[in-house]
């Protein structure tokens, strides 16, 4: 049997047994590999990196949608830059009377996905709600007028064409894109194996936003242990939402989840001690 290696991280590998490839190619912007495990089932892969499985991907998109939406409470646009696996558009398609722009800059990874992931989009690609953009993202939001109430950042590690969606310069043109109250999520790896790109990402938000910090969630399949969700807003009362009002946004929503409640959105933000130690901003 084949073995998928990742090393994405220096000293640590994930390890995956093939059972059977279901698509392969080099893309003009990236090597993309489907294959099928028994544990994960369907995976998609990146450049040698796992993206996102079949079996936990509702872990990653629900704490990705659900927390920003429940937190900020009114939301009626959200902006989605990568994401071409379409798994947090259909978390954000759970909501009601939300138009959704999702941006990116690879159309094979939303066909691909469409064909032999459905089940992670769910069908999201075809509702009226949704307008797709192929384009480079740093590019869309440098120069759009438009403005959305959240948005998030399904992008890939820091390396290659994800490298730019890291940078000062496209954080400063996403708050650029907020309307009054946005929220940005982004995602920022593995601290304990990422602690450099974590920082980097909290001094970079940090010079942009007033309340700036991560939240937590554990995803099997990324390799190191938990994972962050960076959370940059000027408006630290949508952090700060009682356990009470988000309880009632939660049920008012009417969204099934499986692993998102009020109870762990909560906890999500109460980063270890030593997480905490490696956020120590420069001024």
């Amino acid at each position: 049997m084949e073995l998928f290696d990742e090393t994405l991280h220096s000293g640590v590998n994930l390890a995956l047994d093939v059972e059977e490839v279901i698509y392969r190619e080099k893309t003009d912007l990236q090597d993309l590999m489907i294959f099928r495990n028994s544990q994960f089932g369907l995976v998609m892969s990146l450049d040698g990196a796992v993206q996102t499985t079949e079996k936990d991907e509702f872990i990653y998109h629900e704490m990705f949608v659900h927390v920003p939406l429940l937190a900020h409470g009114n939301v009626s646009r959200v902006l989605v830059i990568g994401g071409g696996d379409g798994g947090a558009a259909r978390q954000l398609m759970k909501h009601r009377d939300i138009a959704v722009t999702l941006v990116d800059i690879d159309r094979s990874v939303i066909e691909l996905s469409r064909k032999y992931m459905p089940t992670v989009s769910g069908g999201a690609f075809d509702d009226p709600r949704l307008d797709l953009v192929i384009a480079d993202g740093c590019k869309f939001v440098a120069e759009t007028d438009e403005r959305w109430d959240v948005i998030i950042i399904d992008s890939t590690d820091p390396h290659g064409p994800g490298e730019v969606l890291y940078t000062l310069d496209f954080y400063r043109d996403c708050k650029s894109c907020l309307a009054d109250g946005g929220i940005i999520i982004t995602q920022n790896g593995v601290p304990f194996v990422q602690e450099s790109e974590l920082k980097t990402s909290y001094d970079r938000l940090g010079s942009l936003f007033s309340d700036v910090t991560f939240y937590l969630a554990a995803i099997p399949s990324y390799v190191g242990g938990v994972m962050a969700y960076g959370w940059a807003c000027d408006r630290a009362a949508h952090r700060k939402v009682s356990l009470a009002i988000l309880a009632e946004r939660y049920m008012a929503a009417g969204i099934p989840t499986d692993y998102y409640t009020p109870e762990v959105h909560q906890a999500a933000f109460a980063l270890p001690l030593h997480i905490q130690k490696m956020l120590t901003r420069k001024d």
